[in-house]
């Protein structure tokens, strides 16, 4: 199960989101923030970190994806088409991630645009 653990769901849809035209950045939230003060002595010994902004938990019945996505997005771009190509953009990858290691899963993904700069 390691080539479909948390971290690699995450990875894959870090860089399906951030791939978005329109997308600023992922917005850390504070579970990101405390997880990044937490790993900080584990983080210079090589760990890696998780991505920002994403989160990805099993679903309560355990057999699928549940992603949230947190992000902002560019002023000059309409904040529901971004998210939208996010939240395809991000469930194709997951998806894909999965199939290609032989777990195909439900896969749902939830955009949060929590501010345009």
């Amino acid at each position: 199960m390691t080539s479909t653990s948390h971290h690699d769901i995450q990875q894959a849809a870090a860089q399906a989101a951030l791939a978005v035209p329109g997308l600023a950045a992922l917005h850390p939230g504070l579970a990101d923030r405390l997880a990044a003060v937490a790993s900080r002595p584990q983080h210079a010994a090589g760990a890696t970190s998780l991505p920002a902004g994403i989160r990805a938990e099993r679903t309560p019945e355990g057999h699928g994806w549940d992603i949230e996505v947190r992000c902002m997005v560019h002023s000059h771009h309409r904040v529901l088409d971004v998210a939208r190509q996010v939240r395809d953009q991000v469930h194709t990858a997951v998806t894909a991630h999965l199939a290609q290691h032989g777990a195909p899963e439900p896969v749902s993904v939830q955009v949060t645009v929590t501010r345009t700069i």
